[in-house]
């Protein structure tokens, strides 16, 4: 089966949670730590039986890992990228969870026409976290796509977002936080309601490089800051919590 489903350019990771793998083209987009991070931040508030949306689902990492960490009833992915999402359909088919994720082809800010307003109670996104500016950048690279906001902007997320959600159903995100003031402007133009709040940190003692949010649709104003997450607790060594949300035991950290 995995002959059939993996391209000659293409590789299998394991995920390394409940036998998930992942297909990935090395010359595209590759799933970081930010994925990993996002999906175990929105895990804890979806509730049982959601219909749960993922934009700009790249690779499908996400709502694999979400299939997974949360109660979730069905998971969908939107890719604007057709090569990408026929390779994250892919990895659906290799976990054998088609009848739980569909990855599906659109543009986001086309999304209300494709699925209906206030249609899911959860949506996840790691958009592109720089502005496209001025540079000339080539629209068919899966990487730049991934990066700047080519085909679409943090207002095109928000704005998609609110249309999408039910009443009081949630937004969460990762992006940088020096565009923090910008989200939450945003996010509150849009009814919107910013509640949840993490800074990650590379190390202790440094500063934050991406920060995680999560919104209400009409929520009431109260945002609630978590603990700040540190990815590292020393050189070379990952935090408690890190290996935690990866899933590492002693033993496997062992054989790793």
């Amino acid at each position: 089966m995995e002959q059939n489903l993996v391209h000659s350019n293409e590789r299998v990771d394991d995920l390394q949670l409940n036998g998930l793998k992942l297909i990935q083209n090395p010359d595209w987009f590759c799933f970081g730590v930010d994925a990993v991070l996002l999906a175990d931040y929105a895990a804890k508030n979806i509730k049982k039986g959601s219909t749960v949306l993922d934009l700009c689902s790249g690779n499908g990492i996400i709502p694999l890992l979400l299939s997974q960490k949360s109660p979730a009833g069905s998971l969908i992915g939107l890719e604007v990228q057709p090569e990408v999402a026929d390779m994250a359909n892919r990895s659906v088919k290799l976990n054998g969870l088609s009848h739980k994720i569909h990855v599906k082809t659109g543009d986001l800010k086309e999304a209300p026409e494709q699925f209906g307003r206030s249609f899911f109670q959860y949506i996840t996104c790691n958009p592109p976290y720089k502005e496209a500016g001025g540079g000339l950048l080539t629209q068919a690279d899966p990487v730049r796509i991934a990066r700047h906001e080519i085909l679409c902007t943090l207002e095109d997320v928000v704005r998609v977002s609110s249309i999408l959600l039910e009443p009081l159903g949630k937004l969460c995100m990762i992006h940088r936080p020096e565009r923090l003031i910008e989200i939450i402007d945003c996010m509150k133009r849009y009814g919107l309601e910013p509640k949840r709040l993490r800074f990650v940190h590379p190390y202790p003692h440094k500063t934050a490089t991406m920060i995680l949010i999560e919104a209400v649709r009409g929520g009431k104003p109260k945002l609630f800051l978590d603990p700040p997450l540190y990815i590292y607790q020393s050189p070379g060594v990952y935090s408690q919590e890190i290996d935690e949300i990866y899933g590492r035991t002693q033993e496997r950290k062992e054989t790793l």
